[in-house]
């Protein structure tokens, strides 16, 4: 369901669907980037999942980050450039809210 809940948020293989939730966070993400999407950023991060269908299987899923996995992984990094915790509206908190089918922190 996860793959599902991110093609739905607009990140697809044919790119980033004009007017969803994605669109709409990769126009904020670069204007706080000073116009451009940074590289593993949440969008970057969730339109390369979204091409390639992999968000499940990159430990993602529905009932939270698998242990062991690819997003486990990201998400010990990010917490520890950022002093033991994973921040709100990070990458790693923002792919898995928008796996399990939610908005990514976004109203």
């Amino acid at each position: 369901m996860s793959d599902q809940n991110v093609r739905n948020a607009g990140f697809t293989s044919s790119g980033i669907t004009g007017g969803s939730l994605a669109s709409s966070m990769m126009s904020r993400e670069a204007r706080s980037s000073g116009g451009g999407v940074p590289s593993g950023g949440p969008t970057s991060t969730l339109q390369g999942m979204g091409a390639k269908g992999t968000t499940h299987s990159s430990g993602f899923t529905s009932s939270g980050i698998s242990g062991g996995s690819k997003g486990s992984h990201m998400m010990s990094q990010e917490s520890r450039s950022h002093g033991g915790g994973t921040p709100k509206g990070g990458t790693t908190s923002t792919v898995q809210s928008i796996s399990m089918g939610g908005k990514g922190g976004r109203r």
